[in-house]
């Protein structure tokens, strides 16, 4: 029998966000866009056979507008289903859950604490794999020099990361 697919997208203060789950928890979740069209088609495949469930989201979707209104939101509680997921990858996500909020991490601190200290790389592959962006803050994870890296491509992708980590911080752009 197949798994039943769930989704809703809805406006923040960034734009707009969609949402994909099984009954297990989060599969998916974009990371904002000019529109829900784009930001629906960023779910992947899974979306096109999912059914729409604003309900099922309304708690998530409160808490992510206040999130990108600025407050202090946390999304450590929130289940994930990623059972198909690489182990390494699983754990990597898992990991990049408890960097606190307007703080960064390394990739060579992400694959610490991911259990395999040589594998930057693959931690840097794990977060351009994340499925759920700010659920599993990849943002905050930064180069080794202290410089924006991933998040995507192109400057667009680079500037939404820092624009989070500003958010984040609270500094709105100024330099700290």
């Amino acid at each position: 029998m197949a798994t039943v697919l769930y989704f809703h997208t809805f406006e923040t203060g960034f734009g707009w966000v969609a949402l994909l789950a099984s009954d297990l928890g989060i599969r998916r979740a974009s990371l904002p866009c000019d529109s829900p069209d784009v930001c629906l088609s960023d779910l992947g495949e899974e979306a096109e056979r999912a059914v729409a469930a604003p309900s099922r989201f309304a708690e998530l979707g409160r808490r992510l507008v206040a999130y990108f209104d600025g407050r202090d939101e946390n999304f450590d509680d929130v289940p994930l289903d990623w059972g198909d997921a690489a182990e390494f990858h699983r754990r990597a996500w898992a990991a990049c859950r408890t960097i606190p909020r307007g703080e960064t991490r390394t990739y060579k601190w992400l694959a610490n604490a991911a259990g395999s200290p040589k594998a930057a790389r693959a931690a840097g592959q794990s977060m351009a794999k994340n499925r759920a962006p700010v659920i599993v803050p990849c943002h905050r994870v930064i180069g080794t020099d202290g410089g924006l890296r991933g998040f995507g491509s192109g400057k667009p992708r680079i500037d939404l990361k820092r624009r989070l980590l500003d958010m984040e911080r609270g500094t709105n752009g100024l330099l700290v």
